[in-house]
């Protein structure tokens, strides 16, 4: 087992690991956004696994499914979020994989949204080459171009 970071396909088991992930209280708090009951959170999987302008990773660590990224579009641009299970919060895990996706993404600008009190994904997404771009209610806006 590698104790670098890597990206891969997402598979079947690893949906069932994404919910654990995005249900967790604490995380679902730090990211400002308010987790999925399971029926919901296995219906959108199943809806953006299946879209192909959606592009999405499992991030692997230590043979480990330590989270995700994925990438949609939308009106101004392209979406991208990422979300690392808490296990691994700490590990330099998103900022070692966050910039091997965005190249993967060829569209430009890249959006993405973390809660003001985030600060270590603020981090990360400076480190990748986002910058602050303005904000909403809940959450500060970063932009790659």
């Amino acid at each position: 087992m590698s104790d670098e970071p890597s990206l891969r396909d997402v598979v079947a088991s690893d949906i069932p690991i994404f919910y654990e992930q995005q249900a967790d209280p604490e995380a679902a708090a730090m990211a400002a956004f308010p987790p999925r009951d399971e029926a919901d959170h296995f219906a959108h999987l199943k809806k953006i696994l299946g879209d192909p302008t959606v592009f999405m990773r499992t991030i692997i660590f230590g043979g480990e499914v330590a989270g995700n990224l994925v990438s949609w579009a939308t009106d101004d641009g392209q979406e991208i979020g990422y979300w690392i299970g808490r296990p691994y919060w700490g590990k330099g895990i998103a900022s070692a994989v966050l910039p091997t996706f965005v190249k993967l993404v060829e569209q430009r600008p890249l959006h993405a949204y973390v809660a003001e009190h985030n600060a270590a994904s603020i981090r990360v997404l400076e480190k990748a080459g986002f910058v602050h771009s303005g904000r909403t209610e809940q959450h500060l806006v970063y932009t790659l171009r």
